[in-house]
């Protein structure tokens, strides 16, 4: 009506967002990986497993749950245990979602074990394994030089033992030669370092002391401990002097020998040192020698660089297999063959359904041909004659259908065949 104040209008709807599988995983995985960035859960591992890419996945459960967990290989080379199904240990990560398969999981960058020790554990899982190879076999021991020519000692150069280790060998055998690898015997790095060696418990270490060309002592200081290192190596000496006296016991037994023969090699040393001076001298003076160290110097660059790119090549084309396995291994994973062969046996019941009533169809219409030709076929049998009353006649001995009275005689005799039934007649009368 005039002047009236209009009607309000009614509030809007809000638009409706509608999500994607996709964008609702990301989205879960997102406030998931925000809120929990760092948890410590508590659980027994199953179905622990280590894929060719090196990276360990398993299953943490209790009596009322369970959670998928994976640990890279980049976090798993750090452990110093090997994680096993039945352990029950407490694992620190960040929870996540593997979005293929929309299920959440904890990715592990630190596992210890629930009671027993990181260390013990490690320690006797690497005694049995090195053990069930071999490595420990009395077999495979060798026995010590009588006089070596070279010692190595593997330690701290500002421990205690290789000055003891010094004293001995200078007092019992003064000229040997000794060649000193100065490492950390403790902490983080120790086993890279006496490497090349985690410290003598560690299984670098003790695969180290096993490919050694030359036999080895462990002596490192511990009457009633043992370590791996001891176990592996050829001999094992209480202390590192008794090492050292171990390892040039008999030193004195060829001394006397060494000195008789001392003129006879400073000789032969003198003469071959001479022969080789001249014909180094006459390889100088030679023209196509010339400048020589400077084009071994050029090439050896050349070579350098060239194993720096290849090294380079090689790893990033091992980077890019690598990655291109594991989207391959996801997509294998997304296909889940379970569900596939479901949607397989419903097709199939269906086409053994339809296959069904196209066998009945095809029997039905071939039973309607059927019948009509059996109607043709009555309707043109001579059987279907006679049923309507008509009669076959036959001469006597039935070679031939009579058509015509006057092909017989009266007298003759004839057959006539009926619907039911044949009668054997005489003719009485012919018209």
């Amino acid at each position: 009506m005039p002047f009236d104040d209009p009607a309000p209008e009614p509030p809007a709807r809000p638009a409706r967002r509608v999500l994607t599988v996709t964008e609702l995983t990301a989205s879960v995985r997102v406030l998931l990986e925000s809120k929990y960035a760092e948890v410590w859960i508590e659980g027994e591992i199953s179905n622990a497993r280590v894929w060719k890419t090196g990276h360990l996945y398993f299953t943490l459960k209790d009596a009322g749950a369970q959670l998928r967990a994976v640990m890279f290989r980049s976090a798993l080379r750090y452990q110093r245990f090997r994680p096993e199904d039945g352990q029950h240990v407490i694992a620190r990560g960040r929870l996540s979602v593997y979005e293929p398969k929309g299920e959440y999981q904890i990715v592990c960058e630190h596992l210890e074990p629930q009671g027993v020790g990181a260390l013990q554990l490690a320690f006797e899982q690497l005694r049995r394994r090195l053990d069930h190879e071999g490595l420990f076999d009395a077999a495979r021991k060798r026995p010590l030089p009588p006089l070596p020519r070279k010692i190595g000692v593997v330690t701290s150069l500002d421990g205690a033992a290789l000055r003891d280790i010094i004293n001995v060998l200078s007092r019992r055998h003064p000229n040997v030669h000794v060649v000193i690898g100065p490492t950390r015997v403790q902490g983080e790095r120790a086993a890279e370092e006496i490497v090349h060696l985690w410290a003598f418990n560690e299984e670098p270490v003790a695969r180290a002391i096993a490919g050694a060309p030359v036999p080895v002592i462990s002596a490192l200081g511990h009457e009633t401990d043992f370590t791996i290192s001891d176990f592996v190596a050829d001999l094992r000496a209480p202390t590192p002097s008794a090492a050292a006296e171990l390892v040039v016991a008999g030193k004195d037994e060829i001394s006397a020998r060494i000195r008789n023969l001392e003129q006879r090699l400073r000789a032969a040393a003198r003469d071959g040192l001479q022969r080789r001076r001249s014909a180094v001298h006459g390889l100088q003076t030679r023209p196509g020698l010339a400048g020589w160290p400077t084009r071994v110097a050029v090439r050896g660059r050349q070579v350098g660089e060239l194993t720096y790119r290849l090294t380079r090549a090689a790893r990033a084309g091992a980077a890019r297999r690598e990655r291109r396995l594991h989207e391959l291994r996801l997509r294998l994973e997304a296909l889940d063959l379970g569900r596939r062969i479901d949607g397989i046996r419903a097709r199939l019941r269906a086409a053994r359904a339809g296959m069904a009533a196209a066998l009945r169809d095809v029997q039905q219409a071939r039973e309607a041909r059927l019948r009509v030709a059996a109607g043709r076929l009555e309707t043109l049998s001579p059987l279907g004659v006679l049923a309507r009353g008509y009669a076959v006649c036959w001469n006597a001995d039935r070679s031939s259908i009579i058509r015509d009275a006057t092909a017989v005689t009266t007298g003759a005799e004839v057959h006539v065949t009926l619907h039911s039934g044949a009668l054997d007649c005489t003719v009485t009368k012919v018209e």
